[in-house]
């Protein structure tokens, strides 16, 4: 069964379906969408060989021609000079205005097509077909797309929204543990910014879904999706709400800076996931949320076998100067000042600067120091 949520931006809405077979059906589905019967296809190289033959097959069937690269696998792809690979190939194949790009893969390959996309001929439309949890759950929806820095993640950039976005659930079984563990990250965050209920059902049912039970894995895809869906139609640019889905990543994309964007030592999810117990216990130590609630998002994480702690990423971190410095680099810093996404509770954040920084020191402190 299919679920489809939509996403009603006036003038770029689209529909974001959910369900497992969405690659065998991507010709009916991109179909409508196309001026003439050809897409050019970007992809990764592991990705390429697991999927590329399903999703050309469905396009086949609805007589959609189609060209396709393959880039190497990882975070360090979403650089400078593999955006200028893909953008000169998109020119070389004679993409136009109305043209269709589709980006295959996880975060990292929808965020670089999705900026490609968006300078291509000053915007090209493109479909994000995600492959990986972290993507199906956030990065494929909302329109947020862009490379890295050496000074920081995704400080290059543009707002861009897909035209149609294919989460096939079925292909989530192809992952490693690892690598739908980090997406979980993603999926645990939804729960404690905004739903408290989906976080006690997570509690409960998302060992299930880890495991492949695909009505369950629907439902967290799905609600993950409302829930981002809500508030990028209240907040498509992040000017106010949208921030809320930073949640752990002032404290994630510090730690991913520090890890030189290592995925062997820590992925995004996992960044995510640590950040957001992190920034529970910057809200306990402040007194906005109760003290068990930092302890009780941990408990949830190690359920699920997933990194909680700093002492979790192997091998050396910065002093708690330079965590800060990284963090000082990040997109949310305004006038100056860090904000940050903090709670008063599980189901509860909110947007603040107004942190006294020796507050955000402590917490770093304590975390460093249970490293050993």
């Amino acid at each position: 069964m299919t679920e489809i949520v939509h996403v009603g931006l006036e003038g770029r809405a689209y529909d974001i379906h959910i369900g497992a077979g969405l690659l065998d059906r991507a010709g009916d589905l991109i179909g409508p969408l196309l001026h003439r019967p050809r897409v050019a296809i970007v992809t990764d190289e592991t990705v390429a060989e697991l999927h590329l033959d399903m999703l050309c097959e469905g396009l086949d069937r609805s007589g959609i021609a189609r060209v396709a690269m393959a880039l190497p696998a990882g975070e360090a792809t979403k650089s400078w000079p593999h955006f200028e690979r893909v953008v000169e190939w998109l020119l070389e194949q004679k993409i136009e205005r109305n043209d269709v790009v589709i980006a295959l893969g996880g975060g990292v390959i929808g965020d670089l097509v999705g900026f490609a996309a968006a300078v291509l001929r000053r915007g090209v439309r493109f479909v994000q077909v995600p492959t990986s949890l972290l993507a199906q759950v956030d990065s494929s929806v909302g329109g947020k797309t862009g490379i890295n820095a050496p000074q920081g993640k995704n400080l290059i950039g543009a707002f861009h929204q897909p035209s149609l976005v294919l989460a096939d659930t079925a292909v989530l079984d192809t992952l490693t543990e690892r690598d739908y563990l980090a997406g979980y990250g993603e999926v645990v965050k939804y729960g404690l910014l905004g739903d408290y209920d989906y976080f006690q059902w997570l509690e409960e049912y998302a060992s299930c879904a880890a495991a492949g039970d695909m009505d369950a894995r629907n439902h967290i895809v799905k609600r993950a999706v409302e829930m981002k869906a809500e508030i990028v139609m209240r907040d498509e640019t992040e000017q106010g709400d949208r921030a809320l889905l930073n949640l752990g990543h002032t404290f994630c994309h510090a730690l991913e800076a520090a890890t030189h964007y290592d995925g062997s030592r820590l992925l995004h999810g996992e960044g995510v996931a640590i950040g957001c117990a992190l920034a529970f216990d910057l809200s306990a130590r402040l007194g906005l949320c109760p003290q068990e609630d930092p302890t009780r998002v941990r408990a949830h994480l190690r359920d699920m076998k997933m990194k909680a702690e700093l002492v979790n990423i192997y091998g050396e971190l910065p002093d708690v100067d330079g965590l800060i410095g990284l963090m000082a680099q990040d997109k949310k810093v305004q006038d100056g000042k860090l904000r940050f996404i903090l709670a008063r509770g599980i189901g509860e954040a909110f947007i603040t600067s107004d942190v006294p920084p020796d507050a955000v020191r402590a917490v770093l402190a304590d975390a460093l120091a249970a490293r050993g």
